[in-house]
C-alpha cells in the first residue's frame, strides 16, 4: 500500500506543478509575504505592534527591534510591572484584553476571576491524563482544550461577554494541564513517581507552574519572577504571527473558543513558530558536545561556519535562535531576557555557560554577516530554552509553556476580530491548471 502511495504522488507531480514564475505572474505572495520580506497585511488590531523595520521614503530600512502592547514598549513594561508582587503577567493579560492598565483594586479583581477559575473539573484529572496520558504534551493540550468544551453549557455562544469568560477559564486552566500532561506522560512511559500537587488559589500563574512541577514544590522569588517575565514577553505578538492568525481565521467561521485555540495550539507546535525553542536547544546540546564551553572564538566560528554549510547538526544550513522574520537589528524580547539571565545564571552557578551563550551569539552575527552580508540578531528563542534549563523545566514544557503565556494573546485578537471585523475569513486563490475533460474507466 505505502509503495503504491508513494508511486501515485510521483506521477501526481506532472499534473500538480507550479511554476515559480507563476507567482509572479499572477502577484500571489508566498507564505504571504512580499518580495521584501513584509508580511501582507491582512487585517487592523490595536492590541500589540511588532517593530523592526520603518520605511524612508518608501524604501525599507532596518530598524531596533520594538514590541508594544496597547502602545505600551515591552522593555517600558518590563522594566516597572517587575517591581510590584509576582503576578505582572496577569496585569499584562488586563492591558491586552482590555486596553489599559488596571488600577490596583481592578488587578485584584482581574486576578480573583483566574484564580476562581484555576480548579479543573471533578473527574478531568483522572479520565484526561492519569487513565489517558499522551506521548507529546501539546497534542494532549488540544484534547484537553477540546475536553473543557463538554463541561461548558454555553460552549457554543460565541458572543463577546461569553468568549471572554470561556477564555480565561482555559487560561485558568492552562497550568494545571500542562503540568498534569507531562506527569502523567513520564509516570506512563518513562516509569517515573507520580507526583501531584493540587493548584493553589493564593499562588499566580507563574508560582503555580513552578509550585505544581517540582516534587518538593519549591520555588525562589528569583525564579518566579523570571517565569512570570517570560510570560510577558510571549504573551503577544501582533495579529500576524501563525497561530494568531490561525486562532482569528478559525473564530471568523463562527466557531466556539475551545476550536480556534486546539488550531492555534497546532500551529503553536510547528518547530518553526512555537516549537523553535526546542531546536534551539537542540542545536546548543550538539554544539556544545562538539567544542565544549569554550572561548576560543575562532573554535566556535569554524562550527558556525560548518552550520551554514550544511555540514554540522540537521544539515539545514540555519543557525536556529539567529534571526527574525521581523526583527534585523535587535529582538527585544531576547534583549529583555539578557536583562535577568544574568542574575539566574549567577544564582545556579551557571556564568560560564551563559557566557558561551553570549560569546556564541556575537560570533554567530558575525559569520552570518561575513556568509550573507545580512545583520541578524538572536531572537527570544535563543536563549529561552537556556532560561527553562537552569529552572529545571523539561524541554516536553518549553512550547506548552509558550501556549500557556500566547493564549491571552489568542483571546485578545478574537475578541478584536468578532467586534470590529465579523467576515469569515475568505481569501482568493488563482487557479493555473489545466481545464480538461472527463475520461471514462476503459479510455484511460
Amino acid at each position: 500500500m505505502i509503495d503504491a502511495l508513494h508511486t501515485f504522488y510521483q506521477k501526481s507531480k506532472q499534473y500538480s506543478d507550479i511554476p515559480n514564475e507563476l507567482f509572479h505572474k499572477y502577484n500571489v505572495k508566498k507564505g504571504l509575504r512580499n518580495d521584501d520580506g513584509t508580511g501582507v497585511r491582512v487585517g487592523l488590531t490595536r492590541i500589540a505592534d511588532v517593530v523592526g523595520y520603518k520605511y524612508v521614503d518608501e524604501v525599507k530600512t532596518d530598524d531596533e527591534g520594538k514590541l508594544y502592547y496597547r502602545g505600551i514598549e515591552l522593555r517600558d513594561i518590563i522594566a516597572n510591572i517587575s517591581k510590584n508582587q509576582v503576578c505582572g503577567y496577569e496585569e499584562t493579560c488586563f492591558l491586552l484584553l482590555f486596553g489599559y492598565l488596571p488600577n490596583r483594586e481592578e488587578l485584584q479583581d482581574f486576578c480573583k476571576i483566574l484564580k476562581d477559575h484555576y480548579e479543573l473539573p471533578d473527574d478531568f484529572l483522572e479520565t484526561k491524563f492519569l487513565h489517558m496520558p499522551g506521548k507529546n504534551i501539546m497534542n494532549r493540550l488540544q484534547q484537553a482544550v477540546l475536553a473543557l468544551y463538554d463541561y461548558d453549557d454555553a460552549a457554543d455562544d460565541i458572543s463577546v461577554e461569553n468568549t471572554l469568560e470561556q477564555g480565561l477559564n482555559i487560561l485558568a486552566k492552562l497550568p494545571s494541564i500542562i503540568c498534569y500532561a507531562y506527569q502523567s506522560k513520564m509516570h506512563r512511559y518513562n516509569k517515573k513517581s507520580l507526583v501531584i500537587h493540587p493548584v493553589q488559589q493564593k499562588l499566580s500563574i507563574a508560582e503555580n507552574i513552578l509550585y505544581m512541577l517540582r516534587k518538593d514544590h519549591r520555588f525562589s522569588e528569583l525564579e518566579a519572577r523570571i517565569l512570570d517575565m517570560m510570560l510577558i514577553v510571549h504573551a503577544d505578538h501582533g495579529g500576524g504571527n501563525n497561530s494568531t492568525f490561525t486562532n482569528v481565521v478559525i473564530s471568523s467561521t463562527g466557531t466556539d473558543i475551545y476550536s480556534s485555540i486546539v488550531g492555534a495550539i497546532g500551529s503553536m507546535k510547528g518547530p518553526r513558530h512555537g516549537g523553535a525553542n526546542l531546536k534551539v536547544s537542540s542545536m546548543m546540546k550538539e554544539v556544545i558536545r562538539e567544542i565544549g564551553y569554550t572561548d576560543n572564538d575562532v573554535e566556535i566560528k569554524a562550527l558556525l561556519y560548518r552550520i551554514l554549510n550544511k555540514e554540522f547538526y540537521d544539515c539545514s544550513g540555519l543557525i536556529y535562535g539567529m534571526g527574525h522574520a521581523i526583527y534585523t537589528l535587535s529582538d527585544p524580547r531576547s534583549e529583555v531576557l539578557q536583562g535577568y539571565i544574568e542574575k539566574l545564571a549567577e544564582s545556579k552557578h551557571k556564568s560560564n555557560e551563559y557566557e558561551f551563550y553570549q560569546r556564541f551569539e556575537r560570533c554567530a552575527k558575525e559569520v552570518i554577516w561575513d556568509v550573507k552580508g545580512i545583520h541578524v540578531s538572536s531572537n527570544v528563542d535563543f536563549y529561552s530554552g537556556f532560561v527553562y534549563e537552569m529552572m529545571g523545566i523539561p524541554e516536553d514544557l518549553y512550547t506548552p509553556l509558550f501556549v500557556t503565556a500566547r493564549t491571552v494573546g489568542w483571546l485578545a485578537h478574537n475578541i478584536e476580530n468578532k467586534a470590529y471585523d465579523g467576515r469569515i475569513m475568505r481569501p482568493a486563490t488563482k487557479y493555473v491548471g489545466a481545464v480538461k475533460e472527463y475520461v471514462k474507466m476503459e479510455e484511460r
